[in-house]
């Protein structure tokens, strides 16, 4: 099972600039709103997307959805893992916690 990230560790990765950030929901949901710096990569584009957006698979990689019941992320994170990336972690919170947080987004 894929490692955990929590949200004050993701903030601190992303200032530190330490972590590319995967926003499993893509399409519409990536374009109105997501994690500043996320690339867009679904469960359907990972083994074609993900040579181009992630060459180094040492890398440190977190994924994410929208919330704990999102499995989008999960899956994400599987491929990547199947593809041998070493370092991936989810997200599990998603950006539902991120902006109850009061966090800043992207679009």
């Amino acid at each position: 099972m894929t490692g955990l990230i929590t949200r004050d560790e993701l903030v601190e990765a992303i200032e530190a600039g330490s972590v590319t950030v995967i926003d499993a929901l893509g399409g519409e949901y990536y374009a109105k709103a997501h994690l500043p710096g996320a690339l867009p990569l679904v469960e359907a584009d990972v083994e074609t997307g993900a040579p181009q957006l992630l060459p180094n698979k040492s890398a440190a990689i977190v994924t994410y959805c929208s919330n704990i019941a999102c499995a989008n992320s999960q899956q994400v994170a599987t491929k990547l893992e199947a593809l041998g990336y070493t370092n991936v972690r989810k997200y599990r919170e998603g950006i539902q916690d991120w902006t109850e947080a009061g966090l800043p987004l992207e679009n």
